[in-house]
């Protein structure tokens, strides 16, 4: 749908306040799914305002809840808005109040976003190549604290594969997190709060910490404040490998975050190779073994993981190799064998007489 005109045209009819829905459809934030909602408009705007304009966009809203960044998304003037919402509670309040309100810019689907098939929503001409500039394009939400970390990875990988909302080119997202995960998705090297998403974050993506809103802002309150987090898709990553293998070795570094690099960098091989071929992997990537996780810049990691993907292709088993399940086997193994040493509970030991 096209529209044209001045942002203000696309303004709302009166409605009633996000409070009002509420109490009209007797809907209550689930804590076990940990839904909070955000009933300050001003609030939602400003969330909105960090998105771009989004004036004629298409924007894809997860997890509206009762609908109070729906009205700001509507209101800053996107064409067709996609809500996916998984809780079937707040459909009818979205379907018979803003679907209503904005005849033919709003698609509501009841569903989960972890498996709804993004790729096939939007139609063929929002696309653009990746090297362009961002599609006309939006992932908008203010995310349940339960599902905002692997929503992120997954949305990562798929940025990494171009697949999913990234099939239209380099979409970019404005999501919510806690404060503290906001916080580790923006760490810069060194810095405290440095992490495993830190660099699967930045290594894909330009990343900006846009502000917190406080905890009181939301119903009902939760223990910690939040972060409003910007995501645009880099034409070329960081770093050139797949993002498994890449997730592989971060993860694997940080495990032993306060201990030296090498730590956790030995995890990547089998017991019987490790230390030899740790050894080759940081002399070839030109890494010193006595740096902590948190000081490895991103040039580190892209070595790291340029010279672990030659390891991989030279010893196709380490692609796939796993050091919990080796200590896994190894420990089945020896209790096996000590169950075999023990006397056999029929066959009794004859105390000698004396």
């Amino acid at each position: 749908m096209a529209a044209s005109g001045k942002v203000a045209s696309f303004r709302l009819p009166p409605l009633p306040t996000i409070g009002e829905i509420i109490k009209l459809y007797n809907l209550r934030a689930e804590r076990q799914l940990s839904q909070n909602f955000l009933l300050d408009l001003r609030l939602t705007d400003k969330i909105i305002r960090q998105a771009g304009n989004l004036k004629n966009a298409c924007v894809c809203e997860v997890g509206p809840g009762p609908g109070g960044l729906t009205r700001s998304i509507l209101n800053a003037g996107a064409a067709d808005l996609l809500v996916v919402e998984k809780d079937k509670r707040f459909i009818p309040g979205l379907e018979q109040l803003l679907s209503e309100a904005a005849p033919g810019r709003v698609r509501i689907v009841h569903g989960d976003i972890l498996t709804y098939r993004m790729d096939q929503s939007f139609p063929a001409h929002t696309a653009k190549k990746w090297e362009d500039e961002p599609p006309d394009l939006h992932i908008i939400g203010n995310l349940p604290f339960s599902v905002s970390t692997p929503l992120i990875i997954t949305w990562l990988e798929q940025m990494a594969n171009r697949s999913g909302p990234f099939v239209f080119g380099r979409t970019r997202l404005t999501l919510t997190f806690q404060k503290e995960v906001a916080e580790r998705l923006t760490a810069s090297t060194g810095s405290r709060q440095r992490s495993r998403l830190s660099v699967m974050a930045q290594y894909l993506s330009t990343v900006k910490n846009c502000f917190t809103i406080p905890g009181r802002a939301f119903v009902p309150k939760p223990d910690v404040d939040v972060g409003v987090v910007h995501f645009t898709p880099l034409a070329q990553p960081q770093i050139q490998q797949p993002f498994k293998l890449v997730q592989k070795l971060v993860r694997n570094v940080f495990q032993f975050r306060g201990k030296h690099c090498h730590r956790g960098l030995e995890m990547l091989f089998p017991e019987a190779k490790r230390l030899e071929l740790a050894e080759e992997l940081l002399r070839s990537a030109d890494v010193d073994p006595t740096l902590r996780p948190v000081q490895l810049s991103m040039a580190h990691f892209r070595a790291l993981a340029d010279a672990y993907g030659r390891l991989c292709r030279e010893n196709h088993e380490l692609i796939g190799y796993d050091f919990r399940e080796e200590l896994r086997q190894k420990h089945q193994r020896q209790r096996r064998s000590s169950k075999s040493k023990e006397p056999h509970p029929h066959h009794p030991i004859k105390k000698e007489k004396c």
